[in-house]
């Protein structure tokens, strides 16, 4: 199966590396075959382009709509704020295979 890519944006994208990183060891260890990457908003309209789901860190939540409108073909979701804090990765991870599957029947 071809490798799903993952992208997480955040305020600075510091924010989000330590949830990266759980996130990227949970999908090793379930054998889950995807990218996760984590950038600044500032590059959600470039970055994006490339990804299978583009997940909001809920910093940023009010700028969805916008990144929205920049990637109208992709899935945007805003990680649940409950998970982001726990640093959840596999969580989060569940819920972006979720919405990639979703949008996949759609």
């Amino acid at each position: 199966m071809e490798k799903k890519h993952i992208y997480l944006f955040c305020s600075a994208g510091m924010s989000t590396s330590l949830l990266v990183s759980k996130m990227r060891a949970q999908a090793e260890k379930y054998e889950v075959p995807v990218i996760i990457e984590a950038f600044p908003e500032t590059l959600a309209g470039e970055k994006g382009q490339n990804a299978d789901v583009v997940l909001l860190g809920p910093q940023i939540a009010y700028m969805l709509p916008e990144i929205q409108r920049l990637l109208p073909n992709k899935p945007v979701e805003v990680i649940d704020s409950l998970l982001y804090g726990k640093v959840d990765g596999l969580g989060v991870l569940k819920a972006a295979v979720a919405t990639i599957k979703k949008a996949a029947e759609n």
